[in-house]
């Protein structure tokens, strides 16, 4: 499952005779001159959106896409890479002194669903189609025949980027490419972890689908202005859905409002809202799959969690041997997200990567969500190029075939989350065999009984304030069993490290749930460490020592 390179594209946009409304919105006529937009103008509106994603529903999906020009639908990747938007021809390139821009991804390759692009008036909502042609783009050495391009003005886009001054043109910040994925940055310019308009059966029973973006609003911008607001309709074999970004590029981050309308066509075995996908192959706890001289391989390094009750958790990501599920269940909650808070290039070594530049993804829900769950899928990989982490917030209420049901919520895309608590937060997770004391090495005299070690470093809030009352690690398994705890003052990371061996009572490999905080007898001092620890089998419960003493 290469969720990296999987970004799915599919069927063109089918228009359905007979539905109100929907032949006005989506008319197509003589080119007319409005920078690139050349269709004529039409009406546009969100309101008007939502009834036409409404109406949309209530009709077949479309099935799969028409197939592409020959030319492009053999591109390789370096070939498609090569196909660039021309600068000259951006969306908004007739706005002089402009803070935003906009260009648009080619279809070809994987990329088949051919997205149709609206330029909208703010002042008076006329909306004009911005149709394909060859000119808009330059074709480089991807040897494409643009003679089977020729009169396709339905040929459509693949998706749009966006651009803030002073790198206009050159680098972006914001990609919408692929079903309904979509990425943005914050000031190191380094994409990383993806978003996702919608996610349908992604651990369930049925199989997962990937819906798609088909059509995108853009409303013009002031000059000034740094943000912008893009409309777009959902389509996929389930659901269609209406969406709203409001689009914030600030100096160090971006921020993005995002108000969705939903309309199911058939009953959803499961519903992610706010799906994110991302990659964990190795880190400071996992280095099963760290067969590198890189130090720690990861886009995001834990899923944070701020829980309606006002809990604060971290849970650090795990790249494990088998397909791993886990439902955080929660009410109202408050925010979460996938957060790479390592930000020191020496932890990972990448000049190609560049890990530490990564930025986090946090959720904050508008208004009350009710009940449900915080899922997180986690994938085996054996490498970098497979995104394998999937998290999302999964509704209570079940998705029957004709309900309609709507969201809100931000999406802030910067190096740290919005929000912290004043609590000590968990820095790092690392584990090792234990049984022995510190500074020790396991030899002759090693304990019959095989043990795991856990280091979970504490730092911030009022540790130190607090060390005189005396600290308490509360822990928690839901198999095995606790010794050898201690605490620890760390000078270096100026926090505490806490250790502790855990034993196995029995046989089994299930995953073990683990669990830890600090309090003093009057308060609790820090967030909530969660982790699932996989135990080897029991004939791999032992210390080898593959020393050679002898030449040979």
């Amino acid at each position: 499952m290469n969720r990296r390179m999987f970004m799915k594209a599919s069927m063109a946009f089918a228009t359905v005779s007979g539905m109100s409304g929907v032949s006005t919105l989506f008319s197509q006529s003589a080119w007319a001159a409005d920078g690139i937009a050349d269709g004529n103008a039409m009406r546009f509106d969100f309101e008007s959106l939502k009834k036409n994603a409404g109406a949309l529903a209530k009709q077949p999906w479309g099935g799969a896409p028409g197939p592409l020009p020959a030319t492009l639908a053999n591109l390789t990747p370096q070939a498609y890479n090569d196909i660039q938007y021309d600068a000259n021809h951006s969306l908004w390139n007739n706005i002089p002194d402009r803070q935003l821009d906009v260009q648009f991804f080619h279809v070809g390759m994987g990329f088949k669903r051919r997205i149709r692009m609206f330029s909208v008036d703010a002042a008076s909502r006329e909306a004009r189609e911005v149709h394909f042609r060859p000119e808009l783009f330059n074709y480089n050495d991807a040897k494409v025949d643009t003679k089977q391009l020729e009169g396709k003005n339905d040929l459509g886009f693949a998706g749009f980027r966006a651009f803030k001054k002073p790198e206009l043109a050159r680098r972006d910040i914001v990609s919408f490419l692929g079903a309904s994925y979509f990425r943005a940055v914050d000031d190191t310019y380094q994409y990383g972890l993806s978003a996702r308009g919608v996610a349908v059966n992604t651990f369930s029973n049925g199989q997962e689908e990937f819906p798609d973006f088909t059509a995108f609003w853009f409303e013009t911008p002031d000059a000034s202005a740094t943000t912008f607001v893009v409309y777009a309709l959902l389509d996929g074999p389930s659901l269609t859905g209406a969406y709203k970004f409001t689009i914030e590029c600030e100096a160090e981050r971006v921020v993005m409002t995002i108000e969705n309308h939903l309309f199911a066509r058939k009953d959803i075995g499961q519903l992610g809202i706010a799906p994110m996908t991302s990659m964990f192959s190795c880190g400071t706890n996992e280095r099963r799959m760290c067969n590198t001289y890189h130090p720690q391989i990861h886009d995001s390094d834990r899923l944070a969690m701020w829980t309606g009750k006002g809990e604060w958790i971290a849970r650090p990501l795990n790249n494990p041997q088998r397909l791993q599920f886990n439902a955080y269940e929660d009410e109202n909650p408050r925010g979460f997200g996938l957060l790479q808070l390592d930000h020191d290039f020496k932890n990972y070594q990448d000049v190609i990567g560049w890990y530490d530049k990564r930025p986090s993804l946090w959720v904050e829900p508008v208004g009350k969500w009710g009940k449900g769950a915080i899922n997180l899928m986690e994938i085996p990989t054996t490498g970098e190029t497979l995104d394998n982490v999937v998290c999302f917030w999964q509704p209570a209420e079940p998705i029957k075939a004709g309900s309609e049901f709507s969201f809100q919520y931000k999406l802030y895309w910067s190096g740290l989350p919005p929000v912290r608590s004043g609590l000590a937060r968990v820095d790092a997770t690392r584990t090792g065999i234990g049984g022995f004391p510190e500074g020790w090495a396991p030899g002759e005299h090693f304990p019959d009984t095989w043990c795991r070690r856990f280091s979970i470093d504490f730092i911030g809030g009022d540790l130190k304030a607090a060390a005189p009352k005396g600290i308490e690690p509360v822990i928690t398994v839901s198999a095995g069993t606790i010794k050898q705890v201690e605490i620890l003052y760390v000078e270096p990371i100026n926090g505490y490290r806490i250790l502790f061996d855990w034993y196995p009572n029995s046989d089994a490999i299930t995953p073990v749930e683990m669990r830890l905080f600090l309090r003093t007898k009057e308060e609790t001092l820090s967030e909530t460490w969660l982790y699932q620890y996989f135990p080897p089998a029991p004939d791999q419960r032992k210390y080898v020592d593959d020393r050679q003493m002898t030449p040979g």
